[in-house]
């Protein structure tokens, strides 16, 4: 599959297998430093390029000058203060949900969810593409946990008529998902989940903030709503570019996870001045609509190119391009090959994608330039020709 590849950097090199963690020397940018070299990154989850983002950044600063750097404590004992209230409310205004519950990071919210509503023995149905956090999250509650083909709604209305235990059944997808880039089904799945009488919940990590009138997420492009997907879970680290996770939903569900969720209740608060920036965040999100717009017409490009070059592209509408290999070694080697032309589009590997699956997971953000997707366009092509 490849050829013409210059020999890689030893610095930082990696083999199937075996994962090391690579020093970034600047902020979260398309251009960035790591071990030293200088790198056009395709790799950021910062959609939006909100990370770097002056009013992001001078709000951090005016949010640490007010409530310090930490919350102090959990948000049950001291921790929790009129920036994190403020930002719940913006949040559940924006979303058009009862109310927001804040976490330190989606892991801990999917778990808290799946903890909270599925301790008496709940079957749990999900998707077999969905993030590990989700069937971390199934194993540590320890109920029936039934997987259906990813995407696939008629596998899924099986399984939801097959688990069906007396306790209750909740159904689990991503909005889109990590690592193909696609988006769930939302309405076919409300649909079947509603005449199976179960809960059901979607992970919007990589939606919220793209999709929607005013960047309220996957489950807005499909205008559903509360009634339809009551549990909503996003996250901050990526559209938002800041850090921490949300659980939006009815009030009965917020007040469970409250008084239920062990990871919510023995947790440090997020540090206030996050909350703060945050909000300023979610302002951006909603005022800057030419940032989605920009992100919108970057993937509709690059997957034009991409395809007219014959290039080995799922399909995918998000900023999450998956650059679909097979082969481990191959993807390491393209992965590396890419570096030596200054370009960082690091491989995904098993077990984070299903044996024979590796990848490059090209991240594409607003705050990339057309340029810089015709240099990663023309280096793609040259070291993965087609035959003729």
């Amino acid at each position: 599959m490849l050829q013409g590849i210059d020999p890689p950097p030893e610095r930082g090199k990696v083999s199937a297998g075996v994962r090391i963690r690579r020093v970034r020397e600047t902020p979260c940018r398309p251009e960035i430093v790591i071990d030293g070299r200088k790198l056009l990154s395709f790799s950021s989850n910062d959609y939006l390029g909100l990370a770097t983002h002056p009013a992001v950044i001078d709000a951090w600063s005016q949010g640490a000058r007010q409530w310090g750097v930490g919350s102090g404590g959990s948000t049950l004992l001291s921790g929790h203060t009129a920036a994190h209230r403020e930002l719940e409310e913006a949040l559940a205004d924006w979303l058009g949900r009862d109310r927001v519950l804040l976490f330190s990071n989606g892991y801990m919210a999917n778990l808290s969810i799946l903890q909270s509503r599925c301790h008496g023995g709940q079957a749990i149905v999900q998707d077999r593409l969905n993030h590990a956090s989700l069937y971390d999250a199934a194993r540590l509650v320890r109920g029936p946990l039934f997987r259906y083909a990813h995407a696939e709604v008629p596998d899924a209305a099986r399984l939801l008529a097959r688990a069906r235990p007396a306790t209750g059944t909740l159904l689990v997808t991503e909005g889109i998902f990590s690592m193909e880039g696609d988006r769930a089904p939302l309405p076919e799945l409300a649909r079947v989940a509603r005449q199976a009488g179960a809960e059901f919940m979607v992970d919007d990590a990589h939606g919220i903030g793209l999709w929607g009138e005013a960047g309220q997420g996957t489950v807005a492009f499909y205008r559903l709503g509360q009634d339809e997907i009551p549990l909503l879970m996003g996250t901050f680290g990526k559209a938002f570019g800041t850090y921490g996770a949300f659980v939006a939903g009815p009030d009965a569900l917020i007040e469970t996870l409250i008084q239920e969720a062990r990871p919510f209740r023995y947790t440090t608060a997020l540090p206030p001045a996050l909350a703060v920036a945050t909000h300023e965040a979610l302002r951006r999100v909603i005022g800057e609509p030419e940032r989605r717009a920009r992100l919108h017409e970057w993937v509709g490009y690059f997957s034009r190119a991409a395809r007219e070059l014959g290039l080995p592209l799922g399909p995918s509408p998000s900023p999450i391009q998956p650059f679909l290999i097979g082969s481990s070694e191959e993807a390491l080697t393209l992965s590396q090959a890419l570096e030596a032309r200054g370009i960082y589009a690091p491989a995904i590997l098993p077990p984070t994608v299903p044996r024979g699956q590796a990848r490059l997971r090209i991240s594409l953000s607003a705050a990339h330039t057309q340029s810089d997707l015709d240099r990663l366009l023309e280096a793609l092509s040259s070291l993965c020709p087609i035959p003729a």
